[in-house]
């Protein structure tokens, strides 16, 4: 991937070395995390969140915040001071530098919609930081909170996609971040929000069915981004597609459980299975087509 002297991204905080301030259930209830640490709630609900937020989706947050019964978590958020990253951390330069294409990409695209695209923050942390969807923790993998529309990101997160999940590359790395700026857009276009009041008035199964499209829409984007960006400066190297499908192919809800020595359910999928997320990545990628990416009105994904 043809990433560096790029443009930067001034839109990325680095709590990497300051503890990432402090966090309180508000609301007069415990939250979702108060309900976890409290007990509330049984560890087979917190592997449900964990495993269907882990990889490149929402944060498991919201999903336990259903699970429990409490709605959207509520967070007093203390503020931290926004730091940019070194100067020569190079994995920090390479994560600016793929939000900055992003936000080159998806600027012009709603600008030819007649619409205005509003960036995103990306939060560098490291073990836990606070946000406004409640605490954030690197076992959770790369998650986007839309209350601050903000995505974070462990960056050894990448360690563990390239040595437990077997998909290295920097482009594969790539995908993670557009992935999780599909969520971004998504949440800007008012998708996410009809998905959720719809997740609150569905079973548990049409649920999962629903959360699924949302995923496979935010793979859909980021093949968007991908198409665009080596349009515009030929980003893309021999190598680098196969490194972003082999990604999406890692981390199909299908392969995961397989992965961890369980079944295969299909009705407990919530982010698609590997040839699901392939697919849609690809059609994102060959036709940068946003409309084509309405994963809720195709019969079949």
């Amino acid at each position: 991937m043809k990433w560096e002297g790029n443009r930067e991204s001034d839109n990325v905080e680095d709590r990497r070395s300051g503890g990432g301030g402090g966090f309180s259930g508000g609301g007069g209830g415990l939250g979702p995390l108060g309900a976890l640490l409290s007990g509330r709630l049984g560890v087979g609900t917190i592997v449900i969140a964990l495993l269907g937020g882990w990889v490149l989706g929402i944060n498991p947050l919201t999903i336990l915040g259903v699970l429990s019964g409490d709605g959207a978590p509520v967070a007093h958020v203390q503020q931290v001071p926004a730091q940019r990253p070194p100067a020569d951390d190079k994995m920090a330069k390479f994560v600016s530098t793929v939000l900055a294409d992003t936000e080159d990409v998806w600027g012009e695209v709603f600008s030819k919609g007649g619409g205005t695209y509003r960036n995103p923050k990306l939060v560098l942390f490291r073990g836990a930081t606070p946000t406004a969807c409640g605490q954030g923790q690197s076992a959770m993998g790369p998650f986007y909170c839309p209350a601050d529309q903000k995505v974070y990101i462990d960056l050894g997160f990448y360690e563990t996609l390239q040595k437990q999940l077997g998909a290295p590359g920097d482009f594969a790395q790539a995908y993670v971040i557009a992935h999780e700026v599909g969520h971004h857009v998504q949440n800007l276009l008012g998708i996410s929000a009809k998905v959720q009041e719809a997740r609150g008035r569905a079973s548990a199964t049409e649920g999962n069915a629903l959360s699924v499209r949302l995923e496979l829409q935010a793979d859909c984007f980021a093949g968007v981004w991908a198409h665009h960006a080596n349009n515009a400066r030929q980003l893309l190297e021999e190598g680098d597609v196969a490194e972003a499908m082999n990604a999406a192919a890692k981390i199909g809800d299908d392969a995961l459980q397989r992965g961890s020595g369980r079944a295969v359910v299909p009705e407990s999928f919530t982010h698609g299975s590997s040839a699901q997320r392939q697919r849609w990545f690809d059609k994102g990628l060959k036709t940068g087509s946003v409309k084509g990416c309405d994963t809720f009105s195709s019969r079949t994904i």
